[in-house]
């Protein structure tokens, strides 16, 4: 049985255009782009022409599509509200800071390479480049600090809580962070970069007569939208609210 008879992929040939097999999935677009294989407007040649102009191995380039476009279907009832603290930040970090850090630069470059080449006919794509370039600013930073100062606290704030150890409240007293307002700077986020995303592009609906490049850039921006409301709600909705309780407990408990 093969390794990956379950993994959803594309079915390609090495004669199956390169603009076509984008079409299929907007990801290949990434392992086009890094081979030099144009997928846009003059990506109308089959995928073994296209790799041997370039001096390419077809087979490898396949390989990597396959890769790119291997998805995993998660079941949507996942029970998140149960999950310890430490397993929902893992499942944070692993999965939605991951993505973020893999996606964030090649949907730059995606984006920026769209709205200078189509200014004149799209000029609202470099309203939405600056953005984006906002939403990086912020963002980056933003998972850092959570990483490094806040999901620590919280673990150690379930560990206390979990142990129901006497000096609970005192490590709350001392250690306290500023959980209210990393909800609020979320919101934010969420609220002035993904809004005007939805906002610019009624949707990420694709006009008429789209040229590939821009099918690129719209699903990568709904695939942007679709993992921040997720990552957002996992935070505000079920891990700082269950730690803002814990702390309330904990600090109930001083005497």
């Amino acid at each position: 049985m093969a390794q990956h008879l379950f993994l959803k992929t594309i079915d390609i040939t090495p004669q199956s255009l390169v603009s076509d097999i984008v079409a299929l999935d907007y990801r290949t677009a990434d392992v086009f782009r890094s081979h030099g294989i144009e997928y846009c407007c003059g990506g109308r040649r089959p995928l073994e022409a296209a790799c041997t102009i370039k001096g390419i191995d077809a087979e490898v380039v396949m390989a990597e599509v396959q890769l790119a476009t291997r998805s995993l279907l998660l079941p949507g009832n996942l029970p998140f509200q149960s999950w310890n603290i430490d397993f929902l930040i893992d499942y944070i970090i692993n999965i939605h800071h991951h993505y973020l850090r893999q996606a964030l630069p090649a949907l730059k470059t995606s984006l920026k390479n769209f709205a200078v080449s189509h200014e004149k006919k799209y000029p609202v794509y470099t309203d939405i480049l600056n953005y984006y370039q906002k939403l990086e600013d912020d963002i980056f930073p933003h998972m850092t600090y959570e990483e490094e100062v806040i999901f620590p606290y919280l673990r150690q704030v379930a560990h206390v809580y979990d142990r129901k150890e006497s000096f609970g409240g005192l490590f709350i007293k001392t250690l306290r962070k500023p959980l209210s307002s990393l909800i609020d700077q979320e919101h934010k986020i969420l609220d002035q970069s993904i809004g005007k995303f939805r906002q610019l592009t009624n949707y990420y609906q694709l006009p008429e007569k789209a040229c590939t490049e821009q099918l690129v850039v719209l699903s990568k921006l709904k695939g942007l939208d679709d993992d921040l409301v997720q990552h957002i709600y996992l935070e505000n909705g079920i891990l700082l609210p269950r730690v803002q309780a814990m702390e309330l407990k904990l600090l109930s408990n001083v005497t």
